[in-house]
């Protein structure tokens, strides 16, 4: 393992994320602010509580959840998507480091970046709410889980995306559709049973949900079940980029 490679890919990254700190990190806080008072306030005026929890402090992980999975795609995807874009990128299949080692220097600055706007969120929303978090541990093991995945996620779609228009695809068209059908706002248990069985088949609400408990206590699918899925997907898109990187697909291109 090259370490000075992992640390050079990620500093790099990370300073890039620096230069620009102004826009990442306040226009997602401030969307998010505007999801507290529209949903919190309007909304929650009608629907003072979920399961005995306050609507305001209900939807503050899935508000966080929403912003985590965009963070962590968009993030992963730029960062690989501009050596491409500008030929760089050989830079990285000539140097003296692995898929490994450029994986994780990608990767864990997209993660490193989409958990510290997920943190500030949170900061944030004690401005709003008080929520509580019941288990601590849990709901920072589900946040670097949930980070790393979707960041290799976005790995895969910046390898594979040709142009701009197909690196926003994936998170506009998909990522935030299934977030918002995910428990994001609502508990899959207020929806009629034969929704609430297609919620289900949204892979997105088990991540929702194991993070909402981590908080709450509360869960619409087995904490262990979101766990396992949210494992399964750090391991398929692990084989994925490891095939991409040993078959040269979108690399050489």
């Amino acid at each position: 393992m090259n370490w000075s490679a992992v640390r050079a890919i990620y500093v790099h990254e990370m300073m890039r994320f620096f230069r620009t700190i102004w826009q990442s990190i306040a226009s997602p806080v401030l969307s998010t602010v505007l999801y507290f008072v529209v949903f919190g306030a309007a909304i929650g005026g009608r629907i003072q509580t979920i399961e005995g929890v306050a609507y305001g402090a209900f939807i503050v992980p899935g508000l966080m959840m929403l912003t985590l999975l965009q963070q962590s795609v968009s993030n992963a995807s730029f960062g690989i998507y501009f050596p491409k874009f500008s030929g760089t990128i050989y830079e990285y299949l000539v140097a003296p480091a692995g898929w490994i080692e450029v994986t994780a220097g990608f990767v864990g600055a997209a993660a490193s970046k989409a958990m510290l706007i997920a943190v500030i969120i949170l900061l944030t929303s004690f401005w709003f709410n008080g929520v509580h978090i019941a288990h601590p541990f849990w709901m920072l093991a589900f946040l670097i889980l949930t980070a790393v995945s979707f960041s290799l996620l976005g790995f895969i779609i910046g390898l594979w995306a040709k142009n701009f228009e197909q690196l926003q695809i994936v998170p506009m068209m998909v990522i935030t559709p299934l977030t918002f059908l995910g428990g994001a706002f609502y508990s899959a248990s207020m929806l009629p049973p034969f929704w609430e069985a297609v919620a289900k088949l949204n892979p997105v609400l088990y991540l929702v949900s194991g993070f909402r408990w981590s908080f709450f206590g509360l869960a619409d699918v087995p904490v262990g079940t979101s766990l396992i899925a949210v494992t399964i997907m750090l391991v398929v898109c692990l084989a994925a980029i490891r095939w991409i990187f040993a078959t040269g697909w979108r690399l050489r291109e």
